[in-house]
């Protein structure tokens, strides 16, 4: 890594002078930088060369232009991008302060209003991004920025811009996916490649699940990981921390629903939901107390057809036949002659053995 930082340094000199590393992630490695032509400071990522390999830079820089277009207050607008010496870079402004994963290594869990704020404030960049077409594929914490008190969304459209110039490819030759599978959803997760802005509110799930429970809905190895989001149920929110208010959880749960269509139709509904406008539960809420209903009523219907049945059973005197004792109603013009009646399913026929001129029926 320090060959690469200093491959960086000799090629971007006259333009960006490094300074030191900031971090690294899953696609790349962050420095801080000066840039002498506007006497300012920068966030410069480079991506790494494994990375960088299989993705056609000139295609990924043209790619990028689309997200470099996004001009809101809680998205780290990109600034510049380019190719030097085999090194594909891009830069953002650099904020100072720390990321969303510094604040949750540290303190593990944030108070419910501040988790609330920062969980609105990505809603709100998403919600702008997705009106323009821009879907970022790779909400995390690692990508949320905490700076001057406001949460601050960064690499807005790099994902995209990664896969697509890698043909499509999720780049699983060399290890690595095009986004993160704690906050992946299923249909991202899988490969298929089908999906829209829902996979993003999706993933702000996961993020304000962590916020509030100090842990993804889901963690392990990716294989396992991907399994479990398929096919188990996500663990309850209240259940590891009872503060939480009925509808944030309902916001949680109805953001990882499995299938997207479960899901918010749009980040704006998920910010609003958040805040108390609980429209879009009701109708989840409404359509689950339907259902409630219904079964409530089949149950009921149950227990009268029951309890009728019982009730004419229970209402006909003993009888003895081939040692078998049984209770029934006269039910021919001969009392005594029927063997072993029986209700059907549906309430409506009674079936018993009779006997005529000496014969059992």
């Amino acid at each position: 890594m320090a060959d690469l930082l200093e491959r960086l340094t000799g090629a971007l000199a006259g333009r960006y002078r490094v300074e030191r590393e900031l971090g690294r992630g899953g696609m790349g490695v962050v420095v801080l930088a000066e840039d002498l032509k506007h006497d300012r400071k920068v966030a410069l990522k480079v991506l790494r060369p494994d990375i960088a390999q299989p993705v056609h830079a000139d295609r990924f820089l043209r790619e990028i232009r689309i997200a470099a277009q996004l001009q809101h207050p809680n998205i780290l607008q990109l600034i510049d991008s380019g190719e030097t010496d085999g090194l594909t870079y891009y830069v953002m402004p650099y904020v100072p302060g720390e990321s969303l994963r510094d604040r949750l290594d540290r303190e593990k869990q944030l108070p419910l209003d501040e988790a609330i704020q920062v969980a609105r404030e990505t809603a709100d960049a998403l919600s702008y991004a997705h009106e323009h077409g821009v879907i970022h594929r790779d909400i995390k914490p690692e990508n949320i920025l905490l700076g001057s008190g406001h949460a601050v969304v960064t690499d807005f459209g790099i994902a995209h811009a990664i896969g697509q110039a890698a043909g499509g490819a999720r780049l699983t030759e060399t290890g690595v996916a095009v986004g993160t599978p704690a906050y992946m959803s299923p249909e991202q997760a899988d490969g298929s490649g089908e999906f829209d802005h829902r996979t993003d509110i999706y993933s702000l799930g996961c993020v304000l699940y962590e916020m509030l429970a100090g842990t993804p809905p889901f963690t392990g190895p990716y294989q396992a990981v991907v399994a479990r989001k398929a096919m188990d149920r996500v663990p309850s929110l209240r259940v590891v921390r009872t503060t939480v208010p009925a509808h944030v959880e309902q916001v949680v749960m109805k953001s990882l629903a499995s299938v997207p269509a479960d899901r918010f139709a749009n980040a704006r509904q998920f910010a609003d939901a958040l805040s108390g406008d609980t429209r879009s539960l009701r109708i989840s809420s409404d359509t689950a107390a339907t259902r409630r209903r219904w079964l409530l009523a089949g149950a009921t219907g149950a227990i009268l057809l029951a309890g009728g049945a019982y009730a004419l059973i229970a209402g006909m005197p003993w009888q003895r036949s081939a040692g078998v004792h049984a209770q029934f109603a006269q039910l021919t013009a001969q009392p005594g002659v029927e063997w072993f009646p029986s209700l059907s399913p549906d309430g409506k026929w009674i079936v018993y053995s009779g006997e005529e001129s000496g014969n059992r029926d």
